[in-house]
Formats: C-alpha cells, structure tokens, sequence
C-alpha cells in the first residue's frame, strides 16, 4: 500500500513537472514583447540563444532565467508532493530523491518535447542546469563555469552548452565512485545530459561544417520551405 501511494505521488510530481517544462516561455516572451515568432527566425528554436537573436538580448535573458526555474520548480514540487516516504525494494531504496530526479527530467523533457507545440520544442540546456542545481548545487555551479567558458572562448553558445551538461555528467561519475554521492543524481545527469546532446544534433553538423552561428549574430528570417522541415 506504501509503495503504491508513493509511485502515485511520483506520477503526479512527473505529470506536473512535464507540464510546466512544456510551457514555451521562449515563444511567448517574444510573440507579447516583441511581436516575433521565433520559430521563424535562425535555428527555429524557442531556447534563450536563439530568442535573444531574433527578439532581443534582454528578451533571450529572460526566457533563459525562466527556462532554468522550470527545472528548479519541478524538484522542488516534486519534493513537496513526494514527503519524506521511501519504499525499498531487494538492496535498493527509492525515496524523495529518486521522485526529485525524475520530475527533473520530465521538465527536460517537456520543454524539448512541449504538448503545446506539437512535442517540438528547445534544447533544455536552462532546464537541465535549473534541475541540477536544485538536486546538487556544486555540480551545476561546476557545469556553469564549463559553459560559459566554452561559450566565451569559442563563441559558440551551442559548444559551450554541450562542454557544460557533459562536463557536469563527468564530474559526476569520481564523486559517486569516490565519494558515495547518491547515484540518483548520476542517473539525473546522465538522462538528461542525453537529451541535451540529442537536441543539439543539428549544432554539431553545423560545427562540423563550420557554419554554426556564433554569439552576437542576428537571427535570419526562414524561408517558408526551410521552416516546414525545421516542424
């Protein structure tokens, strides 16, 4: 009966945080404030870079803070929902902090596979990062600093995200074996830093090619038949 309220209370923390990591806040920031579709524009991604390139610097900021509370809220709630209950099941223990990880990746999830835009959506870097620091605040501020010295280096926003998300997976995995931290938060880093990369996968063809855009750049308006294949 226990382990049955508590996958209850765990669905209901995962059904609410892929909701609210499917709220676009890219694309409505910029519709309201700007009158842009960013669909439209560059990459045809609602994430903070490409916002801030085709609605404004101050715009992309602000849609980058609220992507990464998202990832933060849907811990936090899951926490609240989930309580202090635990279910153990042979050698292995499931608890606030498995119910935590796993809304973390549904708000991931939600916000690169949205319901209220045809499961399309960003590249959840914000998310990620906004998850992570709720769950191990250490490893996110370590990612960070991974990412905004890729970014600053190479100018490259879409290298810096993905040097980020795998350098905090990778810092993970000597503090688990070394220092016993939850393998909860492995399993965290690891999931979503796979969707991080897989989002990413048309950056890095770009890269590869060499026209990737670089931070600064404006955003170009798509023409009609690029747009159709970017949806």
């Amino acid at each position: 009966m226990i382990a049955f309220s508590l996958i209850m209370r765990y669905l209901a923390g995962i059904i609410i945080a892929y909701l609210l990591g499917s709220i676009p806040f890219g694309l409505l920031l910029a519709k309201w404030l700007a009158h842009v579709d960013v669909r439209e524009y560059g990459s045809g991604n609602i994430g903070a870079t490409n916002v801030s390139r085709a609605a404004g610097i101050k715009i992309g900021l602000l849609s980058g803070v609220l992507d990464f509370s998202k990832g933060l809220a849907a811990v936090f709630i899951s926490r609240l929902i989930v309580g202090h209950s635990y279910v153990t099941a042979g050698r292995f223990s499931f608890g606030p902090l498995f119910g935590a990880v796993l809304a973390g990746l549904a708000a991931v999830v939600g916000h690169s596979w949205s319901v209220f835009l045809k499961f399309h959506g960003g590249k959840s870097v914000a998310v990620f990062f906004g998850g992570l620091v709720a769950l191990v605040w250490f490893v996110a501020l370590f990612g960070g600093e991974v990412l905004a010295l890729g970014a600053t280096s190479t100018l490259f926003m879409s290298l810096g995200s993905l040097a980020g998300v795998v350098g905090a997976y990778a810092i993970l995995i000597p503090l688990t074996v070394f220092n016993r931290l939850s393998p909860d938060y492995l399993l965290y880093a690891f999931c979503g830093t796979a969707i991080v990369v897989y989002q990413h996968r048309t950056n890095i063809v770009s890269l590869f090619k060499g026209i990737e855009r670089k931070l600064g750049q404006r955003a170009e308006k798509i023409r009609h038949h690029e747009q159709q294949k970017k949806n």
